[in-house]
Parts: structure tokens; sequence; C-alpha cells
């Protein structure tokens, strides 16, 4: 039996009705699945802009190696230490020059000791680890202590303590004149002020006036006498 016109009339609107909504769900996944897409390139150029350049060890002299946030050291590195007096370690080749500071900064009336020397990955892993902790018991949210902790303490492999040719020098007696004197003496031996005052936008690092890192005698004559990071340094010497 025919449809009536009124029959026929209903049906296909009914079909129509159900193709309409076929094209907005295919429309709605085509939508998603942009939508994934771009994220997932936001996230891979996120991860290209971020994630450092590992540091080529054998196109660099030893003492010169570059590492920070955009150079890190490969995995598996390592490094020949010796411990000095104080039980911490540095690369062997730095020792004597280090030892000789010492001395001197003690003929000039201070208490000099080296409270950190040479670290691992885990350990520094484990620095940066209590630094957000410690931000987060202050109040801080975990991304912003996360921040907070590394304007002082580089990320794992991006740490010039992994090196072994940076050391942490204090007075044991809290005398902030050694500061003084090793920033301009320091030079002499071989070793520089590596995040010296209102140059962390270059270093990426807090100004630490304990920290010092050898590059030996000829490059921190250059870079004391022109006030210059490391980063500096290495960007203007051919």
């Amino acid at each position: 039996m025919n449809a009536s016109p009124h029959t026929a009339r209903r049906s296909q609107h009914a079909s129509t009705q159900r193709g309409g909504r076929t094209v907005p769900a295919i429309a709605r996944l085509l939508v998603m699945a942009a939508a994934i897409l771009c994220l997932a390139t936001l996230w891979l150029l996120h991860r290209a802009i971020t994630t450092p350049e590992t540091v080529d060890l054998a196109a660099t002299e030893w003492n010169l190696v570059l590492v920070n946030k955009d150079h890190a050291l490969p995995f598996g590195f390592s490094v020949d230490t010796v411990e000095m007096p104080g039980g911490e370690h540095v690369d062997a080749r730095i020792a004597d020059s280090l030892s000789a500071l010492l001395e001197d900064a003690e003929t000039a009336g201070f208490h000099p000791f080296i409270r950190s020397g040479f670290r691992t990955r885990e350990q520094q892993g484990e620095i940066l680890d209590q630094r957000i902790e410690e931000y987060e018991a202050e109040g801080y949210p975990s991304s912003a202590a996360r921040k907070e902790a590394l304007s002082w303490v580089a990320e794992p492999g991006t740490s010039e303590h992994e090196l072994g040719l940076a050391v942490d020098i204090n007075d044991a007696y809290g005398d902030d004149g050694l500061y003084d004197w090793l920033r301009d003496n320091a030079p002499a031996y071989g070793f520089i002020q590596r995040y010296p005052p209102d140059k962390s936008d270059i270093t990426h690092i807090s100004h630490e006036p304990w920290h010092y890192r050898y590059v030996g005698t000829k490059a921190a004559a250059i870079i004391y006498r022109n006030n210059l990071t490391l980063e500096e340094y290495l960007a203007q010497t051919p």
C-alpha cells in the first residue's frame, strides 16, 4: 500500500533530522581532533624550547664547559675527584688552585670552608626537591614554589656542581667580608664569581656571592676585568 503524502513528508522530515544530527557530531569530532593536535604541537614546541641542549664536551676546553639551564651535561657524565679539607670533593685538576686560594684567604684573616663541591645528578635533584618543599611549607603553590626554587637551585644535569669545577665557599664565623675578598682575589687562582649581581637575566640564577667556578687564570682575568659572566665571555670568544 502506498504511503499517504502526509506520511511520506513525515518520513522525509525524520530522515533529515537523523542526518542533521550526524553532521554536528562529525564536526565536533573534527574540532576535538584539531584541538588535540594543536595542544600536542604546543607541547612539542614547549619541550623544544625548554629542554636544554646537551653539552658537547669534546668541543670545549674542560675548564670552559658551559653548564646552565640551556646547556645540560650528558647522562653518564663522570669526573675524577679528590677530597678537600672538610670532606667535599672537586675535580682533581682544580684542587691545587683551590687549596692555594683558601690558604691565602686564611692568611688574609678569614676562615673559609667549602660548603658544597661536586654533586651527582641525584644529589642535585634532592637539593632541588628539598628547596621546593621549603617554599611549599611557607605557603607557595606548587608551581610557584618550583619557580622560586629554580632561581636558586639548578635542575639536575644543569648545575655546575656536577662538573666538579664549582664550589660554595663560606666563612666559618659568618664574616661576609670573605665574599668581597674572593671577588677581587679569586681570579688570580682561576676562579670567578659565577653569579654576580645584576646578571641574573643572563645566568638565570640569583646572585650568589659564595659560588665560585674554575675557568683558568686567563679567562678569569678577562671576565673579572670586564665584569662579564661566563656566558658573555664565551659569546665573544672565537
